[in-house]
């Protein structure tokens, strides 16, 4: 049990580590605002966890200024993210009371619009400073502890309170509470910085059928509306919602709201990543989980090593000399172990080479994870930085590819180089592209721009490509590895395999430990991606990895053992498919996912889901592959 303080240890060490080192970001670095500075106001994207699609705010017919879209990064295009100037005019620490954006009429096409976002429980997601709009939720079992998830909805359903029939109510009033931290050492020399940070940013929604006097011309700047102004805040009335359900005028107000609190501006994202009230679930589970498969794992190397102890002790045995001059088991195929697999030595050759780059590009994002260089302060850093280090690994999968290929006697190097190039990525590549086809034909702001399919094309061709063929070239220049043991001319006769070892039941049982290894994490990494939370515990995503790989070796070592104990050498494919059949485990565990966690509505919104899980456990089936490389 000594291993268990020291994994705990561990633990939180690393994400002690990642938490400190989220904010300290070359070029994220904290403005200081004077009073009355301009303070901007950005509107993002609408999004819902029913639909997975994510739309510009500007799709709803909310009021618009002349809309100017800001400068994005590559991960941002990805994710959808449209950022965009607005309406909202703030100054630093100035204080504002039902000032009005617009007045608009609303058709019966727009108010189906609103209607629509509100039954998908659509999201607004604007930005400050840098940081996404929170709304405060308060958990009914620990009201004195409430949590913060981004964005605010558009509206709500509710029975009117007149009729009692359901209708659609739109937030059309928002109280803008701003958070900011001053220093105010009365020594100017001991202050750490001058000015106000902001260190916090929420809304307060309301519905609220405003009312003015109607014998006067309406003017933005000049009406004082009767449900709210300076001397009296804005309430949510049932009596007195704004519904959305027939044509109707609706008049866009807003408050903004200053508060000094004692946040520091390196702890202002700390209300985003505190977890929800799983958090403690969290801690437990994965605590838990580490422990059984570290266990597993030490149980499946003890029995290893014991059986070849054993094995090895008997043809050592001088009482047992007569018998060892005939050699059994695993000995007698020693000469056909490093045959080249007779099915597709190829194909075999490309997978472990994408396997090797994707390995790369996971290390490497998990290195600059841990360092705190993929914030989420840094929108789209996390994607981009996968992208661009899976193309700039490409040189290690033309090399290891190159390697095996050569191993195994193959030839047509050529052919293996442009394969190894071209297969993973067209691969997802196609998949992308229709799904990608899907949301322009619903008009998301998830489709990808003209501009963005160029740079994905230029990455893919000006880069990755020829890097692969770089790392081919040297690859192949090297002298083959030599096994240490000869192999024969003549193929050794394979005897009648037992049941249990037939090669799908040794290829699903090898998928089992390995699955265990990611589970628990697993689903806390599909609430992030599929309900749009913020994963950050890096830390625990470290464990979980170094576990994964332990336990892939052990497991392929073990099969690999027992399946030549059986006189039969044909290893090479079984051992990438044991450990490789995990992925076929997190794909059937993304349907139960899809079933029991989500309310997910509409075709497009499904394929989206298991278009995106396909890509995903695809790459985690190539991962694996490269650990057995590595292993064996």
């Amino acid at each position: 049990m000594a291993p268990a303080p020291m994994m705990s240890v561990a633990a939180t060490v690393l994400m002690a580590a990642s938490a400190d080192a989220l904010f300290y970001l070359p070029g994220v670095a904290p403005h200081s605002y004077a009073r009355k500075d301009k303070v901007k106001l950005f509107v993002n994207k609408l999004t819902s966890t029913h639909t997975q699609i994510p739309y510009d705010y500007y799709s709803l017919p909310y009021c618009h200024p002349h809309i100017h879209e800001e400068s994005e990064n590559l991960g941002e295009r990805l994710s959808g993210d449209r950022i965009e100037n607005s309406l909202y005019k703030l100054e630093m620490k100035i204080p504002q009371a039902c000032e009005i954006v617009c007045k608009k009429s609303y058709n019966k096409a727009q108010t189906a619009q609103f209607v629509e976002a509100i039954d998908q429980e659509y999201r607004a997601h604007w930005i400050v400073d840098n940081l996404p709009v929170s709304t405060v939720v308060v958990n009914e079992l620990t009201p004195d502890e409430p949590y913060y998830t981004r964005g605010f909805p558009v509206g709500f359903k509710a029975r009117a309170f007149e009729t009692g029939k359901e209708m659609h109510f739109l937030y059309n009033h928002l109280r803008i509470i701003i958070s900011y931290n001053e220093d105010h050492n009365p020594d100017p020399a001991k202050r750490k910085f001058e000015g106000t940070r902001i260190v916090g940013f929420r809304v307060e929604p309301f519905s609220i059928t405003h009312s003015w006097d109607e014998a006067l011309p309406f003017d933005k700047d000049e009406t004082t509306l009767g449900t709210c102004n300076e001397m009296a805040q804005a309430v949510n009335d049932p009596a007195n919602y704004m519904s959305i359900d027939q044509p109707t005028d609706v008049v866009h107000t807003f408050d903004i709201a200053w508060e000094e609190v004692g946040t520091e501006w390196s702890h202002r994202w700390d209300v985003y990543l505190r977890g929800n009230p799983d958090d403690k679930i969290h801690w437990f589970s994965i605590t838990n989980s580490t422990m059984i498969v570290v266990f597993l794992t030490v149980m499946v190397a003890m029995i290893l090593v014991r059986t070849l102890n054993s094995d090895i002790a008997q043809y050592n045995d001088a009482a047992t000399a007569e018998e060892a001059k005939e050699e059994s088991g695993w000995k007698l195929v020693h000469t056909d172990v490093f045959r080249p697999p007779s099915d597709s030595p190829m194909l075999y050759s490309v997978m472990v080479g994408t396997g090797v780059q994707l390995a790369m590009m996971a290390v490497a994002a998990l290195g600059f994870a841990l360092l705190g260089f993929l914030s989420p302060a840094n929108r789209g850093s996390l994607l981009t930085a996968l992208l661009l280090l899976y193309v700039f690994m490409g040189a290690f999968a033309g090399f290891f590819s190159s390697r095996i290929f050569k191993l195994f006697r193959g030839e047509d190097w050529m052919r293996n180089t442009i394969l190894t190039a071209f297969l993973f990525p067209s691969l997802v590549a196609t998949i992308f592209f229709i799904l990608d086809m899907c949301l322009l034909f619903e008009g998301s702001s998830g489709a990808v721009p003209f501009s963005t399919f160029f740079t994905l094309i230029v990455l893919w061709f000006g880069v990755s490509t020829p890097l692969v063929f770089v790392g081919s070239y040297f690859g192949y220049k090297k002298e083959a590895y030599k096994p240490p043991v000869r192999v024969n001319l003549i193929p050794r006769p394979i005897p009648a395999q037992p049941w249990y070892m037939h090669p799908a039941l040794t290829v699903l049982f090898g998928g089992i430990l390995p699955f265990g290894a990611v589970s628990v994490e697993l689903f806390f990494i599909m609430s992030a991606l599929w309900l749009h939370q913020v994963y950050y515990i890096f830390g625990f995503l470290f464990l979980v990895m170094a576990i994964l790989v332990a336990t892939c070796a052990e497991t392929t070592i073990l099969m690999c053992y027992f399946q030549l104990c059986n006189e039969d050498y044909r290893w090479w494919w079984r051992s990438l498919l044991s450990s490789g059949s995990c992925a076929g485990y997190i794909f059937l565990y993304s349907i139960w996912y899809f079933m029991t966690e989500l309310d997910i509505n509409g075709l497009v919104p499904a394929m989206l889901y298991f278009g995106y899980m396909l890509i995903i456990s695809i790459s985690f089936f190539l991962l694996t592959a490269r650990y057995v490389y590595v292993t064996l």
